[in-house]
C-alpha cells in the first residue's frame, strides 16, 4: 500500500542521515608495529650511520641525546583503552616530516599512523624541542656573545666591529583563513618572515619569526623584540676603535638593500655608486663577503630541512614552531658536529624554498652615512697583497686541527678559512671547477 511504502521511505532517510561511526584507529594503521616506516626501515638504519644521517639528517649520537632531552616532555601514558605512539616514534616522525618536506598525508602513509595524528605529533614535538632547546643553544645574546661574535667577524671575515649578519627571508604558507593580504608579499605568493642575525660561525644568535609577509625587512626589525632591547635599549656593545686607528666606531650588524642604512646597521652603497668609485666597491666586497654568512646559513638551513622547499601546510600558528625547532635544531646539529664531515646536503648551492625581503630605499641620517664612510676609510687604508694562489684541497675534508703552525678553522669548506700563521691572514674562497682553494692573501 501506499502508506507502507511512505513508512519505507522515511526509515530509509532517517538511515541515510545517521552519522558514520568513526573509527578509532583504520585497519591499515593498526599494523603499524609490523608494518610502518619506523619499525622496519628506522631500526635497519641504525647499523648504518650514513643512511642514518642522511634519513633523520643528524647522526645516531645526536638523535640520541636530543631523544633524551625531550623524552620527559612528549612521551604519554599507556590506558586501558590504547596504546599510545612511543615518544621515539613521535619524535623519528616529526624529524622525518623536516627532513623530507613530504606532506602531513605521505608521512601517515609511511609511518601507518593518521593525517590529523601527524599534524598533532609535529605540533607538540616542535614545540617542546623550542623549549628544551633554545635556553642552551639559542639562549638570550649576552655581553659575551657579542664579544665573540665580533671576534670572528674581525679575524675571519675582516670586518672588525660587526657583532652580526643580518637578513630576512619569506617561508612559503597556504593561505590562512580569513586573512586578507597580510600575509601576501611582494613575489605573489603567501608567507610569513624568518629574520635572524648570524654570527661569523653560521649559528643563529636570534630569530624572529612569523611577521606578515607584506612587511619589509626594516619594518620587522624595528618592531622586535631585539631592536627593543638591544637598539633602543643600547644594550650592544660600546663603541671601539678599528684595528690601528684611534677613533671610536660603533659596533654594527650588517645586512643587504633590505634594511636602511643606520649608525647601527651597515648596508652596501647602490651599484650605480660603486661603477667609478674603486673605494666604495671595495667597501661593498668586503661587506658583502662577510654577509655571505647569513645568506649562507640559510642555505644551510633549507638543504638540511626541506620543509622549507616547498609550501608549509600547517596553520601560521604550528608554522612558526615548526620552523622555531628548525632553527634550533641547525644551531644543535652544527655545535655538535663542528669537527665531524661535512656531508653534501650541507652545501648551500642555492637557497630554494626562501625568497629574499623587498629592497628599502629609505633615506639616510647624516651620522648613519659618517659611519659608514670611517668603514670605508679603514677598509681603503689596508695593504692588501693582490696574491691569488691554488692549494689542492678535498671538499669534504676536516679542517679544523693545527697543521705545523697554522691554524685552520673550517666554515663549511667551500665558503671561507682563515690561517693566521705569525701575522699572516688569508682567506680562501672554494673553487667548484678545480676542487681546490683560491687564497687571497690579505
Amino acid at each position: 500500500s501506499s502508506d507502507e511504502e511512505e513508512l519505507l521511505l522515511l526509515y530509509a532517510i532517517a538511515g541515510s542521515q545517521q552519522k558514520r561511526k568513526r573509527i578509532w584507529v583504520h585497519e591499515i594503521n593498526k599494523k603499524r608495529e609490523n608494518y610502518g616506516e619506523y619499525h622496519r626501515l628506522c631500526r635497519e638504519l641504525e647499523s648504518h650511520e650514513d643512511r642514518f644521517y642522511l634519513y633523520f639528517r643528524m647522526s645516531r649520537d645526536s638523535f640520541e641525546e636530543l631523544y633524551q632531552l625531550i623524552l620527559p616532555r612528549i612521551e604519554k601514558i599507556t590506558t586501558n583503552w590504547r596504546k599510545p605512539i612511543s615518544a621515539r616514534e613521535r619524535l623519528g616522525i616529526c624529524l622525518r616530516y623536516l627532513a623530507s618536506g613530504d606532506s602531513y598525508q605521505t608521512i601517515g602513509f609511511s609511518f601507518r599512523v593518521g593525517r590529523t595524528t601527524v599534524g598533532i605529533i609535529v605540533k607538540e614535538v616542535c614545540t617542546e624541542m623550542w623549549n628544551v632547546l633554545q635556553p642552551t643553544y639559542m639562549p638570550k645574546p649576552t655581553e659575551e656573545t657579542w664579544k665573540n661574535s665580533e671576534i670572528g667577524y674581525r679575524e675571519i671575515w675582516n670586518f672588525p666591529n660587526c657583532v652580526g649578519s643580518i637578513d630576512g627571508k619569506h617561508i612559503s604558507i597556504k593561505c590562512p583563513p580569513n586573512s586578507g593580504s597580510e600575509f601576501f608579499c611582494y613575489k605573489q605568493f603567501f608567507s610569513i618572515v624568518l629574520l635572524a642575525i648570524v654570527d661569523p660561525f653560521y649559528k643563529f644568535i636570534m630569530v624572529d619569526i612569523g611577521s606578515y609577509g607584506r612587511h619589509s625587512d626594516s619594518g620587522i626589525f624595528e618592531n622586535s623584540l631585539f631592536y627593543n632591547e638591544y637598539i633602543k635599549g643600547k644594550s650592544l656593545l660600546p663603541p671601539k676603535a678599528l684595528p690601528g686607528t684611534t677613533e671610536l666606531v660603533p659596533h654594527v650588524l650588517i645586512g643587504d638593500e633590505g634594511f636602511g642604512l643606520q649608525t647601527y646597521l651597515m648596508r652596501p652603497f647602490p651599484k650605480t655608486a660603486v661603477l667609478n668609485d674603486e673605494r666604495k666597491r671595495k667597501f661593498n666586497k668586503r661587506l658583502c663577503r662577510a654577509r655571505r654568512v647569513v645568506e649562507n646559513a640559510f642555505g644551510i638551513l633549507t638543504q638540511k630541512w626541506r620543509i622549507f622547499l616547498r609550501p608549509i601546510e600547517s596553520d601560521v600558528h604550528t608554522t612558526v614552531h615548526v620552523v622555531k625547532a628548525a632553527c634550533c635544531l641547525h644551531n644543535f646539529i652544527k655545535m655538535k658536529q663542528s669537527t665531524t664531515i661535512v656531508n653534501d646536503i650541507e652545501t648551500p648551492h642555492d637557497i630554494h624554498g626562501l625568497t629574499s625581503t623587498r629592497p628599502t630605499n629609505r633615506r639616510s641620517t647624516t651620522a648613519a652615512l659618517e659611519v659608514r664612510e670611517k668603514f670605508v676609510n679603514y677598509f681603503n687604508q689596508q695593504n692588501t697583497i693582490h696574491n691569488i694562489f691554488y692549494i689542492p684541497f678535498s671538499f669534504n675534508s676536516i679542517i679544523q686541527k693545527r697543521i705545523f703552525s697554522h691554524q685552520f678553522y673550517e666554515l663549511f669548506c667551500h665558503i671561507a678559512i682563515l690561517i693566521d700563521n705569525d701575522g699572516t691572514k688569508a682567506i680562501a674562497t672554494m673553487n667548484r671547477n678545480t676542487g681546490g682553494l683560491d687564497w687571497d692573501v690579505l
